[in-house]
């Protein structure tokens, strides 16, 4: 269950969705970001298959995609997009230290992450955060952990989840209740 009250636009339940739309409820609902879609479904059609592939299974392991999408959504500060990933993140096995850094909460100095998640992490930050071309230093450092096709997916998704966020930001799309839930047992709300 949602709270959809505060959403800046109609959240479409089952029964308000259109007719090229039902097959995106078949199995419930379907979250805030398809709801809100919902609302525009030949825009749908092609949105959330596309987001689907970038976020979905990919050669890359989901522990990696996790890394990305979390620190992209805190880079962009969507509360949305950081709660969600906060309990994936958890789910797929990153432990609570590595997803309190990552949500730029605690540490004594020290890192969980090594050498290919730091590179990595700075990539994220430049690429979510940064403005004009990322430095080379930064790139040279990344690119000693991945090769080319990782590191085209890894930005993509970087991109992807950076579009999702604003999306849920300027929406301000509502976090589930099972969700803050989760949030609050891991003490991370």
């Amino acid at each position: 269950m949602t709270d959809r009250s505060n959403a800046r636009v109609g959240l479409l339940s089952a029964d308000q969705a259109p007719l090229l739309m039902r097959d995106v409820y078949a199995g419930g609902d379907p979250g805030p970001i398809a709801a809100a879609l919902a609302t525009v479904p030949e825009l749908a059609a092609v949105t959330l298959p596309f987001i689907g592939g970038v976020l979905g299974p990919s050669a890359l392991d989901v522990r990696t995609k996790e890394l990305v999408i979390l620190r992209t959504s805190v880079v962009a500060s969507c509360r949305y997009c950081v709660d969600a990933h906060t309990v994936v993140a958890l789910d797929v096995g990153l432990t609570a230290d590595e997803v309190h850094r990552l949500r730029g909460r605690g540490g004594d100095g020290s890192t969980p992450f090594d050498a290919r998640d730091v590179a990595l992490l700075a990539w994220v930050d430049e690429v979510a955060g940064g403005r004009g071309e990322v430095p080379d230093a930064i790139f040279d450092a990344f690119a000693v952990h991945f090769v080319d096709h990782e590191i085209v997916e890894l930005t993509l998704l970087a991109s992807t989840t950076l579009l999702l966020n604003r999306f849920c930001t300027a929406l301000r799309l509502p976090t589930s209740t099972d969700t803050a839930d989760r949030l609050r047992q891991e003490g991370m709300s």
